[in-house]
């Protein structure tokens, strides 16, 4: 099968991107609202750009109803930002956090999830989160017709649950069994962490 982007629709675009460009990761984003509760809300557009400084990045796009999406705004306006990487055992919560809900409503508070103070980082973070990024806004960049919001990360703290890492010639060893992070595929589907298969980099 052979498919032309440039004849379809900006939908249609989309559905064929999420269904072949998988596993993704997805960063599970909390920001604050202007009244100060939390929100939070899932990203597959997202993926790690520069070490020096480092950044990441996640594409956020626009409600239903065409306006800015709350993570955007919140960003935009309060600078600050902590990135989750889901695990399995958290898959549903993740799922229900993607509810479009007014502005000012905290899905941490309707999902009932426990946060707790991240050092170097002036929100919190989830407290079930084996890893987090503390994050502050260093760029926001419009692109595309919707349009889309590029907002890159400045990375400035990162948690790593003692569990899942361990050390190995002096450097930092996560083990991504034991993190068992999701992966987002098409439409309502997600995957699980499988196989790991070790290759030695050509010399």
């Amino acid at each position: 099968m052979h498919i032309e982007l440039d004849n379809l629709s900006p939908k249609e675009v989309y559905f064929n991107l999420i269904q072949t460009l998988i596993p993704r990761p997805i960063a599970w984003v909390l920001s604050e609202n202007a009244g100060g509760s939390y929100n939070l809300a899932p990203f597959s557009y997202f993926t790690a750009v520069c070490s020096k400084p480092p950044l990441i990045l996640i594409s956020v796009g626009k409600k239903p109803d065409g306006t800015r999406k709350d993570s955007w705004v919140n960003i935009e306006e309060r600078r600050d930002f902590v990135v989750h990487i889901a695990h399995l055992e958290i898959l549903e919560a993740l799922n229900a956090s993607s509810v479009t809900l007014p502005a000012e409503a905290s899905e941490v508070e309707q999902l009932g999830l426990p946060v707790t103070p991240f050092p170097g980082s002036r929100l919190p973070r989830l407290q079930e989160a084996r890893v987090a990024y503390g994050c502050e806004c260093y760029e926001i960049q419009e692109i595309g017709s919707g349009p889309q919001a590029l907002i890159f990360g400045r990375v400035h703290t990162l948690y790593v649950d003692d569990a899942i890492c361990s050390s190995k010639e002096g450097r930092l060893k996560v083990h991504g069994d034991q993190l068992n992070p999701i992966g987002r595929l098409g439409a309502n589907e997600y995957m699980k962490f499988g196989e790991i298969i070790t290759l030695n980099r050509p010399k």
